[in-house]
């Protein structure tokens, strides 16, 4: 779809991302430090306190709240005989449940691991599990330099994350509340020629049906249809609220708006999940954070690939497969690369294929920062360097081209801004 000239980058700025993180991992190695393991829980955490060598420090509950977690701090910033070195902190990536009590340690100066729990379990899966035993394993795995960390977004783009997430729930929840009318009608065999049975006349239709159904279903009706009007209001103040992050000069935003199927939303919902493509040095590192990388089972020289792993983020994974259903329609390469694997392995596999050859030109535009060249502008430079060729040849007097700007529309082409003086010939800009 892109030409691959290399793996990575042209320009490496994928690199200051891995930088910070090798720095943050060699001053952990080289400082001697306590090593704090904390089993978040939604009301009780347990923490545990060990030094470079695995003594246990201090073990000890606090609750998951301002009270709580004040009492955490205190406790650990106490000048004793046990704090005497710098202290960092892990806690596993639980729900919401870690937010308050990560970013706390980070604005108090304790550098704080966010762990993914599934990488985790693999590492130290143990068949004795409680609070105590995980806050103690955490701590180990923290002070061995074996925890798996997890990327911990700034509070603007968790704030953006939840807008648009907050945005597909509330649509979840009207499709379901929709199925539900549907439902009623087909019990009932009822049938409108109606386009919208949801708009002012669709409204007005369905509850002149109220007296017609059972008094059950005619209460289900009415707050089913109550409760959308309810939730279309709250999608519009959703959406417009979206609509005004998108317009904050937003680069990546407007780059993704310019691939095919890809409308204001789902470039917000895109660019909250990936938050900074730098942070993936390839593009298939992106697709395996999607959950779009097949999985791969490898012994004794023979390789078994199977389905996608599922692995990642399901709202970027979603709203991919969406963009790739609408892309597949209009645009010419996507639609023939859809059509090829359709033909093959079916529309399943195909659209999920597709899903991740977008993300991957995604990865591309992101990191080069260029918006996506359809196949009509894809030829525009050829088409620039034949008309000079065509000018060179012609007997002129002066041919100084201050910048040509060929506009392609059909067979249309158009030089913009240039200054073309050719002998008995007048080309009007």
């Amino acid at each position: 779809m892109i030409e691959r000239l290399s793996k990575y980058p042209l320009e490496g700025e994928w690199m200051f991302a891995a930088c910070i993180a090798n720095k943050k991992k060699k001053r952990r190695m080289n400082e001697k430090l306590n090593h704090l393991g904390i089993d978040v829980g939604k009301r009780k955490c347990r923490a545990a306190v060990k030094d470079d060598k695995g003594n246990i420090l201090d073990e000890f509950f606090f609750g998951n709240d301002a009270i709580g977690i004040d009492n955490l701090l205190s406790r650990v910033k106490t000048n004793g005989t046990h704090y005497t070195t710098a202290t960092q902190a892990v806690l596993e990536s639980t729900g919401n449940m870690w937010m308050r009590i990560h970013d706390t340690l980070e604005e108090n100066g304790i550098d704080t691991v966010l762990a993914n729990p599934y990488k985790t379990k693999i590492i130290a899966e143990a068949k004795i599990k409680s609070d105590k035993l995980d806050a103690r394993i955490l701590s180990d795995l923290l002070r061995t330099d074996l925890i798996y960390e997890s990327y911990v977004p700034k509070q603007e783009d968790r704030d953006k994350r939840s807008l648009v997430r907050n945005r597909i729930t509330l649509s979840r929840t009207k499709t379901k509340l929709v199925n539900k009318v549907h439902s009623i009608l087909d019990k009932y065999d009822y049938k409108t020629e109606l386009t919208d049975i949801f708009g002012v006349a669709g409204i007005r239709w369905l509850k002149s049906l109220l007296p017609k159904v059972s008094s059950i279903d005619g209460i289900i009706l009415t707050t089913s249809i109550e409760s959308i009007q309810t939730i279309n209001h709250q999608i519009d103040v959703v959406s417009k609220e979206i609509s005004k992050y998108a317009c904050r000069n937003d680069k990546d935003v407007k780059i993704l708006m310019s691939i095919t199927g890809i409308d204001t939303f789902a470039a917000m919902l895109i660019s909250a999940e990936i938050v900074d493509v730098r942070r993936f040095s390839t593009p298939w590192k992106l697709v395996s954070y999607a959950g779009l990388a097949p999985a791969t089972r490898e012994s004794a020289g023979k390789t078994i690939t199977g389905r996608i792993t599922k692995q990642g983020s399901p709202w970027l994974r979603w709203i991919l497969v969406q963009c790739a259903l609408v892309a597949v329609k209009y645009d010419i390469r996507l639609g023939m690369f859809y059509n090829r694997i359709k033909n093959r392995k079916g529309h399943g596999k195909a659209i999920v294929a597709t899903a991740k050859e977008l993300l991957v030109i995604i990865w591309y535009m992101l990191t080069r920062k260029r918006t996506l060249q359809t196949h009509e502008q894809a030829k525009i430079p050829t088409e620039i360097t034949e008309i000079r060729n065509i000018l060179t040849q012609l007997n002129k007097d002066t041919l100084n081209v201050a910048a040509a700007n060929v506009i392609h529309s059909g067979v249309f082409l158009r030089l913009e801004k240039a200054d073309i003086r050719i002998k008995n010939i007048d080309i009007v800009g």
